[in-house]
């Protein structure tokens, strides 16, 4: 689950990691009163989507050549005059893909006089079962650039989760940012805290890019983002009431509550697939006949009618998808309820795109009957290559 980066920096700031102030807003005036209660001259007026690259993007609605999704104001007026322009309008950046996201929320923080830039980011490293601590000393919009052209500036620190975060991290951590004397002391104890929030908080990713040393030998987190792990959310239910749906895909978030495994992709052949091998063995199959996969969905090994019906609806609920390869292996889950939860479904929606079903293990017999006296045109298919063969075929002609 990712969060805003005001989200985030609330997070932080609970730990004693050092953020400027600021404040959301949902509407101009609340930016504008958001700006009142912030010392000024220079005003950080930030879109708030879930992605990054937002200060090089760009806004579909404006003229090309206007100003991203960061933007300093050098005055409460200059505040009005962007949240007018960003409220409501799509964000286009590096990580949205042309589609972008809507803005509809700000933040509105205090300006910072900066020195230097740093990134700091720690993830799960699962290859070493360890916490990877990343930090440069280029921070900054480019950072992706840095890391193409100049791994050499990247730096990787590893920690044991039995040990947790020792000293000679911190001293690792400033080290590599390159700093000395306070800053250096300062460093230790941020990276310190950093730490205590990544494992407290389930996080799966945090990132702070930048980092920023100010004029006056501060080091402040400019700018965060935050995700955790959807399975400790339940530990968290703080975090939890952070989660923002509008940011999500609606098919998605649909799929969330009946506890399915869905993930929208860019094809035009829905799957619903038992078992996450092979849902990705079933969409590797449907590549290899010329076609792509509309979704990954797996049902999971104990669904129920209902939840089948709604796996069908959430595929049939996508415009792009022209035909359904259903591939099911019963062994906890019975193919029996497969095949009455498709023709629930597909009796509910009407369903006027192409059905191949194949079938196999527990009840495979009760479920085959089940279809073919359904009255519905449902293709039936003998075994994996067949039935991704069929709906390919079907799609093209279809088409």
């Amino acid at each position: 689950m990712n969060i805003h980066e005001y989200q985030a920096k609330e997070l932080l700031a609970k730990f004693g990691i050092g953020v400027p102030t600021g404040y959301p807003a949902l509407t101009v005036e609340e930016a504008v009163e958001a700006a009142g209660k912030l010392p000024g001259p220079l005003y950080v007026v930030k879109a708030q989507i879930h992605a990054g690259g937002r200060g090089k993007g760009k806004f579909k609605e404006l003229p090309a050549d206007a100003k991203g999704g960061v933007r300093l104001a050098k005055s409460v007026e200059d505040v009005r005059k962007d949240a007018g322009e960003m409220l409501g309008n799509t964000l286009v950046t590096v990580q949205t893909g042309d589609a972008g996201k809507q803005v509809n929320r700000l933040y509105v923080t205090d300006g910072v006089d900066i020195a230097k830039e740093y990134y700091l980011s720690m993830v799960v490293d699962r290859a070493t079962s360890r916490v990877a601590m990343i930090v440069s000393t280029e921070g900054g919009m480019d950072i992706e650039e840095v890391a193409h052209s100049t791994p050499e500036k990247i730096h990787t620190i590893t920690i044991d989760p039995a040990t947790g975060f020792m000293p000679h991290h911190g001293r690792s951590v400033a080290y590599a940012l390159k700093l000395d004397g306070a800053l250096a002391k300062e460093a230790q104890k941020l990276s310190a805290k950093l730490y205590e929030a990544f494992t407290a908080l389930d996080c799966d990713m945090l990132e702070i890019n930048p980092l920023v040393e100010t004029e006056d030998g501060k080091l402040l987190v400019l700018d965060t983002k935050m995700s955790f792990d959807s399975n400790a959310l339940y530990r968290h239910p703080d975090v939890e009431a952070m989660r923002d749906e509008t940011e999500e895909d609606p098919m998605e978030v649909e799929a969330g509550k009946y506890d399915l495994a869905y993930i929208k992709l860019d094809g035009d052949i829905g799957c619903m697939v038992n078992g996450a091998g092979l849902a990705m063995a079933t969409m590797d199959i449907i590549k290899l006949n010329g076609s792509f996969p509309a979704n990954f969905l797996d049902v999971g090994g104990g669904a129920t009618t209902e939840k089948v019906t709604a796996a069908f609806k959430i595929i049939l609920s996508d415009p792009a998808v022209k035909g359904i390869l259903v591939n099911i292996f019963g062994g906890i889950m019975r193919c029996d309820t497969i095949a009455e939860g498709i023709v629930i479904a597909a009796k509910e929606v009407e369903l006027d795109v192409p059905l191949v079903v194949r079938l196999e293990g527990t009840n495979v017999q009760q479920g085959k009957d089940i279809l073919a006296n359904s009255g519905l045109p449902i293709i039936p298919a003998d075994d994996l290559g067949d039935a991704a063969r069929k709906i390919v075929a079907e799609v093209k002609e279809a088409a």
